[in-house]
C-alpha cells in the first residue's frame, strides 16, 4: 500500500491476517467432525466466536485499502482513474462471485438446473457484498462532492444506514418487493451470508479510516493515532454491551452474540481495536517481510483458489 515512498505496515498486516482467518476458518469448517461441533468444547467455542470476527476484519480492511488509495489521488472523483479501477473491481468482484456458484457445468443448458441450485447460485457471499461496497463508496463520496460536504461524514450516514437500518429491514418480506437475485442482497432469509444490511456498514466503516489515513498522511506514525482508534473501538463495544443490556431487559433469555441488536458495533469495535493495537506494535517497524505485502495483494486470488479446493465448483470437486 504506497503513500509516495512509505508503506502503512499495520495495514499490510491486517489485510495479510485477514486472508489467513479467512482460510483457517473455511479449512477448519470443512475438516471438523460434526462430533467435534459442540457447545461443550472450549476449543469449537474460541474458534466459532473468533469466526465471527473474520468477515468484518475481511470487508473493514478492503474499505480501507480501496479508499486510501482513491483519495489519497487527490482528483476529482469523475476525473480519478482509482475510481474507474472501482468500478471494474466492483464487476470483477459480483462476476466471480457468481460463477464460484454457477449451478450447471455446461454452461448455457439450465434444463437440469434444480431449486435448489438456484438458491445456491443467488446467494450473496463475500465478493458480492464487498464488490457492492467500493460502489457505496464510490457513491457516498461522489454525494459528498455534489453536496459540498465532509467525505467521512458522507460515509458515516452510510455505515448509519446499513447498521441501524438493519433492525428495520430484517423482518420486512423482501421477496414481495423484488425477485429473488435481488432479494437476497436485503435477506438471510433465503441463504444469503452476507446481505447488505448489516455487513455493507463494515466496509464503509473502513472507508472512513482510510479516507483519515489519505487526508493526514504520516498520522500512523503517531502513538496518539493507535490510542484515538483502540478507543474508537472500546466506545463502540461499549454500545454494544448497553444495548445489549437495555434489550435484555425485555427478553431475559437474550444472548450477547445471537440476540443482541448492537452486535455490529459490537464487531467493528473489536475490528477497530484490533487495528489500533497492530499499529502500535508496528510503530517502530520501516519494513516487513515481503511474503506477507503479497498475501495482502493478492487476496482476491487467494480467496477464490481456496474455496474451489475446499468447496468445489460446478466444473470440479471440491475437498468437502
Amino acid at each position: 500500500m504506497n503513500n509516495k515512498s512509505q508503506r502503512i505496515i499495520f495495514l499490510d498486516l491486517m489485510r495479510a491476517f485477514a486472508v489467513i482467518m479467512m482460510v483457517q476458518g473455511h479449512t477448519i469448517d470443512v475438516l471438523l467432525g460434526g462430533d467435534y461441533r459442540t457447545a461443550d468444547s472450549l476449543f469449537f467455542g474460541i474458534w466459532h466466536t473468533m469466526r465471527g470476527f473474520t468477515a468484518p476484519i475481511f470487508m473493514f480492511t478492503a474499505g480501507v485499502a480501496f479508499t486510501y488509495l482513491l483519495i489519497s489521488n487527490n482528483q476529482p472523483l469523475m476525473e480519478n482513474p482509482r475510481a474507474r479501477k472501482g468500478i471494474i473491481r466492483f464487476l470483477t468482484l459480483v462476476g466471480i462471485g457468481y460463477l464460484l456458484r454457477y449451478p450447471t457445468h455446461t454452461i448455457v443448458d439450465f434444463s437440469n438446473v434444480g431449486e435448489q441450485q438456484w438458491l445456491i447460485f443467488f446467494t450473496v457471499d463475500a465478493l458480492h457484498l464487498i464488490g457492492f461496497g467500493l460502489l457505496f463508496i464510490l457513491a457516498f463520496l461522489y454525494l459528498a462532492e455534489k453536496l459540498k460536504f465532509e467525505k467521512k461524514t458522507s460515509l458515516i450516514i452510510g455505515i448509519m444506514i446499513f447498521f441501524i437500518g438493519y433492525q428495520f429491514t430484517k423482518s420486512v418480506e423482501w421477496i414481495n418487493i423484488f425477485p429473488l437475485p435481488i432479494a437476497g442482497y436485503f435477506t438471510r432469509a433465503y441463504g444469503s451470508f452476507f446481505p447488505f444490511f448489516p455487513w455493507a456498514g463494515y466496509v464503509l466503516s473502513g472507508a472512513v479510516l482510510g479516507t483519515y489515513l489519505a487526508e493526514n498522511p504520516g498520522v500512523f506514525k503517531k502513538s496518539a493515532f493507535g490510542r484515538n482508534v483502540i478507543l474508537i473501538g472500546f466506545g463502540l463495544i461499549s454500545i454494544s454491551i448497553f444495548t445489549f443490556l437495555f434489550s435484555n431487559g425485555q427478553n431475559p433469555n437474550a444472548t450477547f452474540l445471537g440476540d443482541n441488536p448492537g452486535l455490529m458495533f459490537f464487531r467493528l469495535g473489536a475490528v477497530l481495536a484490533l487495528n489500533g493495537v497492530v499499529s502500535l506494535l508496528v510503530l517502530d517497524l520501516e519494513n516487513i517481510p515481503n511474503i506477507i505485502i503479497e498475501f495482502g495483494k493478492h487476496t482476491l486470488l487467494i480467496y477464490v483458489v481456496h474455496l474451489i479446493l475446499l468447496y468445489g465448483s460446478s466444473w470440479s470437486p471440491g475437498i468437502s
